[in-house]
């Protein structure tokens, strides 16, 4: 496994960085031990990095995985815009996690410079918490450009996790050669850049090998968040980040497994998804949610907002 710094940030990190979200509640619900032991599997690689967030729900799964592992850096993240309630969220974290600090906190999923501004207050508390030593790094993720070119310029922020693979799938506001600028800008402003959905949320899992190293090709780039649901898919991940060949057998097992967004029979049509949805992939039709597989990256965020439980990534 190959480690780079994050940035300024004084972390050193794997390549490979576990993303919790897809197995927990969003998405696989695999039972806890299950869950734990993918993560293990993980680690054992080489993987030091794990990126989840409040809206996951998957501290159980890392606190069974971490316990006796010090050195794992974890990155979490919240929609908070108080003061007070990221505080509620970084202490949240803490405790779920059994640790007396996280290693990064992030603003989740910002879609602009006026959301970043909404959420000064929140950042601000971020600042207090690493002066604190409750976090050692503050950072934001996001979908779009516009937020990776104001955060560069933030002193604030550590951490830049911005979406980027090679077809620019789920780029909200531009291309992939833009994003590349602004994360190349980014990091020689000395922020740590950890990306999301190399594989279009599955959409490029067919050409997974060439995907990943495509965005490893990007200097600025420190690791890639990966989310892995079983121990063949971390077994072939980590081959593909040590450059070295995964087994073809299991290659192909797991690029053979499709993902698709689930909508119930018991769908009320209240339009929440459609709120929630970042990439705009779900629809009212007739009364009901209908997604749209062209857009959808299988991030499971819809099926957090829906009051009746009947979205599901499967």
């Amino acid at each position: 496994m190959e480690y780079r710094r994050l940035g300024n940030s004084g972390l050193t990190v794997s390549r490979l960085c576990f993303g919790a979200l897809t197995i927990g509640p969003l998405q696989a619900k695999l039972p806890l031990r299950e869950g734990a032991e993918v993560i293990e599997a993980a680690l054992d690689a080489g993987v030091n990095f794990i990126d989840t967030a409040e809206l996951y729900r998957t501290y159980p799964y890392i606190k069974a995985a971490i316990r006796h592992r010090p050195e794992v850096v974890v990155a979490s993240k919240c929609y908070a815009y108080t003061y007070e309630d990221m505080r509620r969220s970084v202490e949240e974290a803490c405790r779920e996690l059994g640790r007396d600090y996280i290693d990064i906190f992030m603003l989740h999923e910002q879609v602009s410079r006026l959301t970043l501004k909404g959420h000064r207050e929140a950042l601000g508390f971020l600042a207090d918490a690493k002066a604190e030593g409750l976090i050692r790094a503050a950072g934001v993720s996001t979908h779009t450009v516009e937020v990776v070119q104001a955060a560069a310029l933030m002193p604030e922020i550590d951490v830049i996790h911005p979406i980027f693979n090679r077809r620019g799938i789920g780029i909200l506001d531009g291309t992939k050669e833009e994003m590349a600028l602004a994360i190349r800008a980014a990091g020689e402003a000395g922020k740590g850049i950890y990306t999301m959905k190399a594989l279009g949320g599955g959409h490029l899992i067919g050409e997974a090998e060439a995907a990943i190293q495509w965005v490893l090709g990007h200097g600025d780039i420190a690791a890639i968040a990966v989310g892995m649901q079983s121990a063949d898919e971390v077994a072939v991940n980590a081959a593909y980040f040590s450059r070295q060949p995964a087994p073809a057998d299991l290659a192909r097992r797991v690029a053979a497994k499709k993902r698709r967004l689930l909508v119930e029979d018991w769908c009320i049509g209240c339009g929440e998804c459609v709120k929630h949805c970042p990439m705009g992939a779900i629809a009212l039709q007739e009364g009901k949610a209908v997604p749209d597989p062209a857009r959808c990256v299988y991030c499971g965020y819809c099926g957090a907002h829906c009051p009746e439980f009947c979205l599901k990534i499967i």
